[in-house]
């Protein structure tokens, strides 16, 4: 039988999964090294009154939930996290959710999003919830790799080499190929050639040389 460290600071925690295998799964698990589990619900209303009532020090809640499965969840969330602020919240999801984890790790401080595969790792969410109860914020891995994937995917600037990201830069400060040049302590030649390798690499129309320099800088902008 595997040995697990019990939790130092006992948690009163509500469980909201509308899932009966996995919300009783997550409540045996968090039994077995030390949290109180006060409530344990299958639906966003529940959830609410559950929280209103017992007032948790944490809630784990599925992100989709009856009555439509979208966003029920972390519309719970979002409410317990104004009303209750003292109250941590941990959303689970079965598969990445980007722009809803996004949106939601903005509100603020003692909020997690975590995929459900982590909660069979129990070690991942004793820490996850300690983190969240001591005011953290905790961020799957997983959404962490499918940002920098996206990030690789929709930057118009990873193609460009960094010498060439510096010499946009100042093209963004509105120096000259010479000004460029003396700032980099090379030819001015050089730095045309780099223009035109950052000009092809941003894909911009071979139009008139003034035109692309401003859509080069529109496009270095847009990464800020």
């Amino acid at each position: 039988m595997r040995s697990i460290e019990l939790v130092k600071v006992p948690r009163r925690i509500v469980v909201a999964d509308d899932d009966v295998l996995v919300r009783e799964g997550t409540v045996s698990l968090l039994r077995e090294v030390g949290y109180e589990v006060i409530e344990q619900v299958a639906d966003a209303e529940a959830l609410l009154h559950a929280v209103e009532r017992v007032r948790p020090d944490l809630v784990i809640a599925d992100i989709r939930m009856p009555p439509t499965h979208t966003s029920e969840g972390i519309d719970a969330a979002r409410k317990i996290r104004r009303e209750f602020p003292e109250t941590g919240v941990l959303l689970l999801s079965a598969h990445v959710e980007l722009d809803t984890a996004l949106e939601f790790l903005g509100e603020g401080e003692r909020i997690g999003y975590l995929l459900k595969s982590r909660i069979m790792k129990i070690e991942d969410l004793i820490d996850a919830l300690e983190r969240i109860a001591d005011g953290g914020t905790v961020i799957d891995s997983a959404l962490v790799q499918e940002v920098l994937a996206q990030r690789r995917r929709t930057d118009p600037l990873a193609a460009l080499t960094p010498r060439e990201r510096e010499v946009l830069a100042l093209v963004a400060e509105g120096r000259s190929n010479m000004g460029i040049a003396h700032e980099l302590s090379v030819s001015e030649g050089a730095v045309e050639k780099h223009v035109r390798s950052i000009m092809g690499k941003l894909d911009l129309p071979a139009t008139e040389d003034d035109h692309r320099r401003v859509l080069a800088v529109l496009a270095f902008l847009e990464t800020r």
